[in-house]
């Protein structure tokens, strides 16, 4: 009897909850697992060690692909990437006249555009059906590259500039998280024993996370919201 071969998943795996929750549920859904993480010179780049323990803990390590994009800290434009920016404090009220960009100035330019690109890259080669992403269009509206709208206009173009694609076989671009909220996100990941305590969400990159930054209080507020307790230290 002939084996029905298995179908095969890229994870664009940070290191963070979200990423990691993409894992598990890639994983229940029937995948093998070909996590890519990303080294753009982030400030947070505790988050690599991450990402290389959550692959370790399910038992993909030798497909762990960690690729490095160094040019996006040259180019900076981030306060990920560029450290004369400050990661705003979330619990400090805004100062008198003070105006909120709609897009955060943690927003890295053509940062989730290169990840999916490279992705496909790396999902082509390996006979990748799908390339999961931890977009979420809620708690991160402020950022265009997280939005359906994008999400579903690179899968087109995937699908046009790829050989697979071209032969009629396009790989499709998966987002669970798109319209959860975090303590969703964070129920499901407790459901399939995401491992969060090998998790970071913190935006200043230290070993204890801030708990103030943007990232820091989503994460928290989903915590709380889903009556878990997060396993990670905060300062």
């Amino acid at each position: 009897m002939e084996t029905k071969p298995s179908k095969k998943a890229v994870i664009i795996l940070s290191g963070g909850l979200d990423s990691t929750t993409c894992m598990g549920i890639a994983q229940a859904e029937g995948y093998e697992l070909y996590p890519i993480t990303f080294d753009y010179g982030q400030r947070h780049k505790v988050e690599l060690e991450n990402a290389r323990q959550v692959a370790e803990h399910y038992g993909v390590s030798a497909r762990h692909k960690v690729i490095s994009l160094g040019f996006l800290k040259e180019f900076g434009g981030s306060a990920l990437t560029d450290e004369s920016l400050e990661i705003p404090d979330m619990t400090k009220p805004k100062e008198q006249g003070e105006e909120e960009s709609e897009v955060p100035i943690t927003y890295v330019p053509g940062r989730n555009l290169l990840f999916l690109s490279i992705a496909t890259s790396y999902a082509e080669v390996t006979g990748a059906e799908a390339v999961y992403i931890g977009v979420n269009a809620l708690d991160y509206s402020g950022y265009p590259d997280c939005r359906p709208e994008f999400i579903r206009k690179v899968e087109e173009v995937m699908a046009l500039a790829t050989r697979v694609g071209v032969e009629g076989v396009p790989m499709r671009i998966e987002t669970p998280l798109s319209e959860w909220t975090k303590a969703e996100i964070i129920r499901e990941g407790m459901r399939l024993n995401v491992p969060y305590h090998l998790t970071t969400s913190c935006y200043n990159g230290e070993k204890e996370a801030c708990g103030v930054c943007d990232s820091c209080r989503l994460r928290l507020k989903g915590f709380a919201e889903a009556g878990e307790k997060d396993p990670i230290p905060y300062r």
